[in-house]
């Protein structure tokens, strides 16, 4: 097994090499997600997929992964007819410099950063975003607008997320769906508090969303150095080995 994240172009470079020379590569970059031969997987959503590796499995973006966490169930129960969701990602996302930045700064001089590529419409991260999530829900025509911003906060990665489904579900039944989806633990409230230094995604304040038929919108906050990079690719590898392959489909298992 090697464990890669260096960059999109140091990945494209030398996990083929890797590969090829016989070892599992599981790549953090974004440079084999969309590719239609790698799979792109979050154990708890499409786990099954890691199995069909041909060398080399992608680690998805540390916003998609808590996202179709969240999604799955939901679609599973409902049906997904569109999601909007607006991120708010620490800036342990973008690296120890970053991180080195915002604590050399005044907390009166903070700011929002959107430190992605920008083609003029959206940043990169925002398509990503959108991209990663139809294929790990294998829902390649799913309407998904995402809205991605970085805050002054050293770790910790938030979405709110508007959901509009196929049929009618209740905030409550929506709730006790995501209460008992694996990885997933509801607050009614969710703070950064709840998130640090665990591996669940906290997920909660889930209402009504009255803008749209069968409309509903929640939060969630996930430790992004967690369930958003690391732990994931612990996970794909344990799911390889067989240890805890039960554990992680629940009640999502055939």
């Amino acid at each position: 097994m090697c464990f890669f994240s260096i960059g999109t172009q140091w990945s494209r470079e030398l996990v083929p090499i890797a590969a090829q020379a016989g070892a599992v590569c599981v790549d953090k970059s974004s440079a084999f997600r969309l590719m239609d031969d790698i799979p792109l997987v979050v154990p708890e959503v499409n786990g099954e997929r890691a199995l069909e590796h041909s060398g080399i499995i992608a680690n998805p973006n540390c916003c998609t992964i808590p996202l179709t966490m969240v999604l799955a169930p939901l679609h599973d129960a409902a049906g997904l007819r569109s999601v909007r969701v607006s991120t708010y990602q620490s800036v342990s996302g973008a690296g120890s410099d970053a991180i080195n930045d915002l604590r050399a700064e005044d907390a009166d001089d903070h700011l929002l950063r959107m430190d992605w590529e920008f083609d003029g419409v959206e940043f990169d991260e925002e398509a990503k975003l959108r991209d990663e999530a139809r294929k790990i829900l294998e829902l390649p025509e799913l309407p998904i607008s995402a809205t991605c911003v970085r805050v002054p906060v050293v770790v910790g990665h938030a979405e709110s997320v508007w959901i509009e489904t196929e049929a009618p579900l209740s905030p409550a039944d929506a709730a006790r769906i995501l209460a008992e989806a694996p990885g997933l633990r509801l607050e009614k409230i969710p703070s950064h508090g709840h998130a640090i230094g665990i591996d669940d995604v906290i997920v909660g304040r889930v209402r009504a969303d009255q803008t749209a038929e069968n409309g509903l919108a929640l939060y969630l906050i996930c430790d992004n150095l967690r369930k958003g990079a690391a732990l994931n690719a612990i996970q794909i590898t344990e799911l390889l080995v067989g240890a805890s392959l039960p554990s992680y489909f629940g009640q999502r298992a055939s």
